[in-house]
């Protein structure tokens, strides 16, 4: 297969880390190639060098087998490079069929034709299974279907190079499989594509080669799938073996009751939800993208209201009218599946992103808050969750999306919560890393924490879960007792949500 890009020697460096170290990487026409490593690895900055988001400090890029110097990203799209980043580039006030076509508008007498443009954006929108109105504004979209929008944005261009980025991070295995046929067409067809993941099933389910960074250099290089196995992957990302989560048993109190939901309607459009968490429990939410599970966590943290039913908080009725009530009354923490809009403050440090839910705790008299006293707090989470950051002075919006989103968990970890909502943990966590977090939100609940996990993540939700709550359409579709067991558990989540679209 011919090379249609090429990298060699590749070196970037930002303040207090060196990104890549002499990195190579060569993509073919034909191939879906795997790049992966650690949260820090390199993986990203390297995507970003592709695409005209950064320049490296030296080595060579060649597409097509010509050098090129990226200025920006529109010099990217013209040599024929599309890329789904980590980190979603929509622009929220426009509709969804703008933002698709946004590099591409059709045009008619030199206007904008909106009509051509909401007409090939649905097409892109049915290729993908994503049931939204091209005219509907991205802003009002939840996270699953931005990430579904950004994927048909990229798909729109039609580029022999594509660039993924952990681009099923938000979604489910239903979507992530429509999605999947999609990129083997493209493959047949002779584009060449990067697929970055942490879930290394999806690798081997739709890769033929493989390249592994560790701290910034090649741990293999350009290796055929069919010749290794995922013990060996794993042990180029990590250098060592891949331990398995020791999780244990947990039982809890089926009569301590921390939340109730009773006939609950919500801004949001929920009806009818109803459902208990006990202490010392993990209920999941389960759902395909549109289901309502975080938008049912939002509206009881007073993002959206409430507007019909009754909920109680430790046998309560409970009336939560905004974020700082929940954290501060009730001992409710919510860990944001969008960490970059919701969960951090991109251009403050470490050490503030995570000390701000325990300000009041640490304040001095007269309110000062010693800047030590913060850092003192948070290093321990830090130390932890194995944050890598040169200082906890360091920029939150410098680190890794990995590391991110560790920031965001700690956060909560700080507040000590009695009721915690998980969303989407893992999103962009390596492999250590998510052992680590199941560890934790496990240890969590067997201290008597409260969780209510919701997961796009089907094996993260039966290894987890004490019981699933299957949902669609803005209400509870169906409960499954979690034995634990992936085969069993996965159907009986799927025949609720296909009972419920065959009604």
């Amino acid at each position: 297969m011919t090379a249609v890009l090429e990298v060699r020697g590749a070196e970037k460096s930002f303040p207090g880390v060196k990104a890549l170290d002499g990195v190579d990487f060569v993509l073919r026409a034909g191939e879906i190639h795997a790049l992966l490593g650690e949260n820090g690895a390199g993986k990203s900055t390297l995507i970003k060098i592709l695409t005209g988001i950064h320049e490296p400090d030296r080595g060579e890029v060649r597409v097509f087998g010509q050098a090129v110097h990226f200025a920006n990203a529109r010099a990217a799209i013209e040599a024929g490079i599309s890329a789904v980043h980590q980190e979603r580039n929509l622009i929220p006030r426009m509709s969804v069929a703008e933002n698709i076509m946004l590099e591409n508008l059709p045009q008619r007498l030199g206007f904008v034709d909106y009509a051509e443009v909401n007409r090939q954006a649905l097409l892109w929108l049915e290729r993908l299974g994503l049931e939204v109105a091209p005219e509907r504004a991205v802003r009002t979209l939840s996270v699953a279907q931005m990430q579904l929008v950004e994927i048909a944005k990229a798909l729109v261009l039609e580029a022999k190079i594509l660039l993924m980025d952990e681009p099923t991070a938000s979604i489910t295995p239903h979507e992530t499989d429509v999605l999947f046929g999609l990129l083997r067409q493209l493959r047949d067809q002779g584009a060449a594509i990067v697929f970055v993941s942490h879930k290394l099933e999806e690798v081997f389910a739709l890769c033929d080669t493989v390249t592994v960074l560790r701290d910034g250099r090649n741990a293999c290089h350009a290796v055929p799938l069919a010749e290794i196995d995922r013990a060996a992957v794993v042990k180029f990302m990590i250098g060592r073996e891949e331990r398995v989560a020791k999780l244990g048993t947990k039982p809890f109190d089926a009569t301590a009751t921390a939340l109730r939901l009773e006939d609950v309607a919500t801004s949001f459009g929920h009806a009818g939800v109803s459902l208990e968490l006990r202490r010392g429990e993990i209920l999941g939410l389960y759902g395909l993208v549109g289901a309502g599970r975080s938008e049912l966590a939002k509206a009881l943290l007073g993002v959206g209201h409430v507007t019909g039913g009754r909920v109680e908080v430790a046998g309560k009725e409970a009336s939560i009218p905004d974020v700082t009530t929940a954290l501060h009354r009730y001992r409710i923490g919510y860990i944001s599946e969008d960490r970059k809009a919701e969960g951090l403050i991109l251009i403050h440090d470490v050490a503030s992103n995570i000390g701000v839910t325990i300000w009041r705790r640490l304040a001095g008299m007269l309110g000062w808050l010693a800047e030590g006293r913060v850092r003192r707090a948070v290093a321990p989470l830090v130390d932890k969750l194995q944050v890598r950051t040169p200082s906890l002075r360091q920029r939150v919006g410098n680190l890794s999306g990995g590391n991110q989103q560790k920031v965001s968990v700690a956060k909560w970890l700080a507040a000590e919560v009695d009721i915690l909502i998980v969303d989407e943990p893992t999103v962009g966590i390596d492999i250590k890393t998510k052992t680590d977090l199941h560890e934790l939100i496990w240890q969590l609940a067997k201290d008597g924490k409260a969780i209510l996990l919701i997961s796009s993540d089907m094996p993260e939700m039966v290894a987890l879960a004490d019981r699933i709550l299957v949902m669609g359409g803005f209400r509870v579709l169906g409960e499954v007792l979690n034995d634990h067991d992936y085969g069993r558990m996965s159907r009986a989540i799927m025949a609720h949500i296909h009972e419920a679209e065959a009604a």
